[in-house]
């Protein structure tokens, strides 16, 4: 009996598991809010410079004051950073603005906002860029805070992925929703931009806890038939995530009560998360055989199955794994994921798919403000686009596999990227449309990697696993504003690089095993028994083999 079938006999799919599952998905339903919270919180208001602080305006309108004191710019608005030395009274009595440039008006002495800005609030009544005025000079500061966050995401997948592997997945859930609630609580009482960082690093390393540590309790959980739909599933929570963030955000213009409400329901997930059982694989491979028959008793009795937990025992469980108990040398780390060949090629080729795939997500979704539509309405379709294209990939990781959907949805990405750099600025919808493609397309990417890569770490290291390639992901993120950087010498060369990525990063993936209805590996040793699709099928060792290609099997003989 294999631990498939122990976890069959106390019920695979029955009450436990739709409770789990449930359970353990609603946070993610939040997590978009935070990583998606900058297009809102840092939305960038019409602004111009305020007027000379000695001057009285009752005596006239504000409409005569900004003529007098701001230039208008090429695009016929007032510049956002630039006034004139000194109010330019004479220029009231021209008739247009082509006039004042007639006159010569550009030659006028300028100046930086001595004294502020003037923001337009009627979209946002309050940002952290009217908070703390970062635009003009301070405008890089924006970008900042958004790669601050995304470096929080990234420590907290290396710190998260080897502990919960060493202590557990549901002890660092914990953690991470308690961390998650009061980081976000503190950041809406935020009094500089620098404790607003500091918080928002705790934010996003909660977020790496909680979506590594979930995912491992929900696969670890649930038997290789329902897999790909349940990842699917999680997968449309983070999707219909956003469509309550547009809401919320559209209903709460204040950026602190924003903050504020995505963040306190995780104060309800930390208070629930104490229900949920520990993975029974784990507790085997970590020498807690006491402690996961007890989990499997309260399993098979939650769904029903009395005379079947009655029959459960620690010789029942170590013989289910006997060769995974044989081959676990107990203590892992994340040099693991490079011991052998078979680990190497997955860690490399995830790796890429991972970055590409973040990179260019983060390089579309964090600058809403550039397709010159309302905010809310872009969150909404990019939200929206997620729902048909998971949906194709959930058929298509069901049908051809997990290896060709990840090909195919990385390398479409970057071709629906590559061509909107040669569609003319003008058609705007155009270009819309076809960035919301290419959205929809990473989408679908993430999700089918969620699941491949947890399906082809092995339960020994798979938090190792999934930390290490959910931080070359947050490493794609936080390196994604910084190329928008380049676009000002260069416009065309930021879409090009976030189109070439996940075309590169396909070929990658191609190198991948499939895992289509494969059993879920639990030691390194079976990741390298399985071998690759595309290599010549390996002969199944015998004990003699085992022993001389991982030592830690010799136990393998004894037991045997």
């Amino acid at each position: 009996m294999a631990f498939s079938d122990l976890l069959e006999q106390v019920g695979s799919t029955g009450r436990f598991q739709i409770l789990h599952v449930t359970l353990l998905a609603m946070p993610i339903l939040m997590m978009a809010s935070h990583n998606l919270l900058q297009n809102f919180v840092a939305a960038v208001p019409p602004h111009h410079c305020a007027p000379h602080a000695n001057i009285s305006i009752s005596s006239m309108s504000a409409g005569d004051m900004l003529r007098a004191t701001v230039p208008l710019g090429t695009n016929g608005k007032p510049e956002r950073c630039r006034r004139y030395t000194h109010p330019q009274w004479q220029l009231l009595s021209s008739n247009s603005s082509e006039s004042l440039w007639e006159e010569g008006v550009e030659e006028i002495e300028m100046q930086s906002c001595e004294d502020g800005w003037y923001y337009n609030v009627t979209e946002m009544s309050s940002t952290i860029i009217t908070e703390w005025d970062l635009v003009c000079d301070q405008r890089a500061l924006k970008q900042m805070s958004q790669t601050t966050y995304m470096g929080g995401v990234l420590v907290g997948a290396v710190i998260f992925g080897g502990l919960s592997d060493r202590f557990g997945r549901r002890v660092l859930l914990l953690i991470s929703n308690l961390m998650m609630a009061v980081g976000g609580t503190c950041v809406a009482f935020s009094t500089s931009l620098t404790m607003f960082c500091i918080f928002r690093v705790c934010c996003g390393m909660a977020l790496s806890g909680l979506l590594l540590n979930s995912f491992s309790l929900i696969v670890e959980w649930i038997p290789t038939r329902v897999r790909t739909v349940v990842g699917t599933g999680t997968g449309y929570c983070y999707t219909t995530g956003q469509l309550i963030l547009a809401a919320m955000a559209y209903c709460i213009r204040d950026w602190r009560w924003l903050t504020l409400a995505v963040s306190l329901p995780f104060y309800v997930s930390f208070l629930y998360s104490w229900w949920f059982l520990e993975s029974a694989r784990w507790l085997v491979l970590t020498k807690k055989s006491e402690k996961a028959v007890k989990n499997l008793k309260a399993v098979a009795r939650i769904n029903g199955r009395h005379a079947e937990a009655d029959k459960i025992n620690i010789e029942m469980l170590q013989e289910s794994m006997k060769k995974e108990m044989a081959c676990s040398k107990g203590s892992y780390s994340a040099l693991d994921l490079l011991r052998t060949s078979s680990m190497r090629t997955i860690t490399v080729c995830l790796s890429a798919v991972w970055f590409s795939t973040s990179f260019a997500y983060y390089g579309l979704s964090m600058d809403l403000q550039k397709f010159g539509v309302s905010i809310y309405l872009i969150q909404i379709i990019f939200g929206a686009v997620d729902i048909p294209a998971k949906i194709l990939v959930t058929i298509s990781m069901s049908m051809l596999g997990r290896r060709p959907s990840q090909c195919g949805a990385l390398v479409l990405a970057g071709v629906m990227i590559l061509i909107n750099l040669l569609v003319p600025y003008d058609l705007q919808l155009l270009r819309t449309s076809l960035a919301v493609i290419g959205k929809g397309c990473l989408a679908a990417s993430f999700n089918c990697c969620y699941l491949y890569s947890g399906e082809l770490y092995p339960t020994v290291i798979r938090q190792n696993g999934m930390g290490w390639v959910s931080m070359m992901a947050r490493f794609g993120a936080m390196v994604a504003p910084m190329v928008l950087l380049l676009g000002e010498d260069f416009p065309w060369l930021p879409g090009f690089i976030y189109g070439g990525a996940p075309i590169l990063s396909g070929i990658f993936a191609f190198f991948l095993p499939e895992t289509l209805a494969q059993p879920l590996p639990d030691t390194i040793q079976d990741v390298d028994d399985r071998g690759f699709a595309w290599k010549k099928p390996k002969r199944l060792p015998e004990k003699e083999d085992l022993e001389m290609k991982d030592p830690s099997c010799v136990l393998l003989k004894e037991s045997v």
